[in-house]
């Protein structure tokens, strides 16, 4: 067993020539001094890098789009805008529901006329809204010019504090 192991080591790494040549005047066009370790360390890496490049096109480019199981982003796109335009009117036809129960319930005389108000029952069913109370450009701004001519009306009228009208 240890003849055949060293054996094979004595063969992976024996010199060879790969040699080119011209058919029709045997010249040498090419000569290359390999080793069989060689050869199988350069179609690893090469068999790996074309592993590599295959999987980050597919991943990276339309072409997943044709594997089964990857959606296309136009589909995720439309079924986003979709699922945001069927809440609108989820909440659309929830207030228009409450509108209606309110004015039958005036009709049957559950309810005074004198009670009855369209923004109070929208009221009723209205979600909060979030709000954005951050403060844009425009009204900084404005506050500091604000804060400007606070400034210089203060400065023309010296002396006039809460502490000098005792």
């Amino acid at each position: 067993m240890t003849k055949k192991k060293h054996n094979f080591r004595r063969k992976l790494f024996t010199k060879n020539r790969l040699v080119i040549l011209n058919e029709d005047t045997f010249e040498e066009t090419f000569s290359l001094k390999l080793n069989l370790m060689n050869v199988f360390v350069v179609l690893s890496l090469g068999s790996i890098f074309l592993i590599l490049i295959t999987t980050f096109i597919i991943a990276f480019t339309p072409l997943r789009e044709f594997i089964p199981g990857y959606s296309s982003s136009k589909l995720k796109r439309d079924a986003t805008r979709l699922a945001i335009k069927s809440d609108s009117l989820e909440t659309a036809l929830k207030k228009n529901e409450a509108y209606i129960h309110g004015i039958q319930k005036v009709l049957r005389g559950e309810l005074d006329y004198a009670k009855f108000n369209k923004d109070s029952i929208l009221a009723e069913v209205d979600e909060p809204s979030e709000v954005n109370m951050k403060a844009t450009e425009e009204e900084m701004k404005l506050r500091e010019e604000v804060a400007k001519i606070e400034k210089e009306s203060g400065e023309k009228t010296p002396g006039k504090n809460k502490s000098d009208k005792k």
